[in-house]
């Protein structure tokens, strides 16, 4: 493993795997900071209209990986005078306009109807820019918006239309515990409904009998470790688990969302998340992974794609960066000279953010096994003690 430096295309670029490209975070940065200017008169843009939310998260989530929170500021114009300009609009300028009054929740792009996906990024957005407390910012509307979406079996609606997905608990879960109100839903519950959607082979579905799949598992491991109840799987549904997760491992050293599923770099979040609050990141070939998301960005311009030659977007670019980042790679000796900062596999925002906020968490324990500086902060759980 190397970490030098290298030039390529006029930007500086971070080789840490020997036999791979070198990892493009100046030209990740100039990608994802010229999305802004280009979705307004862009195909793309006009196509993501409807989760432009979500899209300003991924975006400012992964910029914040790379550089500072003051850069972030700077770079993406996230907290301007809210007196600005239509023209110069800040980002948190345009996320208040995303408020469905109606709803209580956020909608995916202004005039839109609240929704719990869109009300998950407008909060994560908040909490990494340290805009909770803006005035703006209606927390009681909110925390009820999410709280009557909940269900009498404990599942939860993504909107008053009455869809049920194992994704709308993950969101509820995490937006009430990023505004401290946790306590005010039935938890207990809604774990029970989680459990309730687990599999045979160990894995999780959208609903109760739904077919295993990668991304709802990390929703269902992730509000498991946010009720803290991960103690509630069992020690043999973690080692199920454990090898259905790595079982998505295929020859390209990529990561599949199901069996027989070609690879998808987005899955080095969903797969990663989970195995790193499991505690079996090291089930996984991690520096054929590493490679493969290398093998995926654009050398030219920046960006990463879902699979090697593939066209990029923010959405890739987001989870390849966090899946470096949970990997270790941006990490090591060599890389601290950057200073990355890490991402937490719970609430998919930069670890000292979650630390500054305190938000809780559980993760599983293999006895003496030494837990890192990532998650070192979360209630531990652990069935391997002897």
């Amino acid at each position: 493993m190397s970490g030098n430096k290298s030039k390529t295309s006029g930007s500086i670029a971070l080789s840490i795997l020997d036999y791979s490209p070198p990892f493009y975070f100046h030209l990740h940065q100039e990608y994802i900071v010229g999305l802004a200017g280009k979705m307004e008169r862009s195909f793309e843009g006009a196509m993501t209209e409807h989760l432009r939310m979500s899209g300003v998260y991924w975006s400012l989530t992964a910029l914040s990986l790379l550089v500072s929170k003051e850069d972030v500021d700077r770079l993406m114009s996230v907290t301007q005078s809210a007196e600005s300009s239509a023209k110069n609009e800040s980002i948190l300028d345009w996320l208040f306009t995303c408020f469905d009054e109606r709803t209580g929740g956020f909608g995916g792009n202004s005039g839109q109807d609240g929704h719990m996906l869109y009300t998950l990024s407008a909060i994560q957005i908040l909490t990494l820019v340290d805009a909770l407390d803006d005035k703006r910012f209606h927390r009681e509307k909110v925390i009820n918006f999410v709280l009557q979406l909940q269900r009498p079996d404990g599942s939860w609606a993504g909107d008053s239309w009455g869809e049920i997905d194992t994704r709308f608990t993950y969101c509820a879960l995490s937006a009430l515990s990023q505004l401290q109100a946790l306590d005010r839903a039935n938890v207990d519950l809604a774990v029970d409904y989680i459990l309730s959607c687990r599999n045979l082979d160990g894995g999780f579905g959208c609903v109760v009998g739904a077919e295993s799949h990668a991304g709802q598992v990390f929703c269902c491991i992730g509000a498991l470790a946010i009720a803290c109840s991960l103690h509630r799987l069992g020690e043999d549904g973690v080692e199920l688990l454990g090898w259905w997760l790595a079982e998505r491992q295929v020859d390209s050293g990529g990561l599949n969302g199901r069996p027989e599923k070609q690879a998808d770099v987005c899955y080095s979040w969903w797969i990663l998340s989970a195995l790193s609050i499991l505690g079996k990141v090291s089930w996984i070939n991690g520096d054929k992974l590493a490679s493969f998301i290398l093998k995926s960005q654009d050398e030219e311009d920046g960006g990463i794609s879902d699979r090697p030659d593939d066209m990029p977007d923010v959405f890739h670019t987001f989870f390849g960066i966090a899946g470096l980042s949970l990997l270790g790679h941006l990490h090591n000796n060599r890389a601290n000279e950057f200073n990355f900062r890490q991402i937490d596999p719970v609430y998919a925002l930069p670890t000292d953010v979650c630390r500054r906020w305190n938000l809780p968490g559980q993760i599983v324990v293999h006895g003496s096994e030494e837990v890192g500086d990532r998650l070192a902060h979360y209630a531990r759980c652990d069935f391997y003690a002897r």
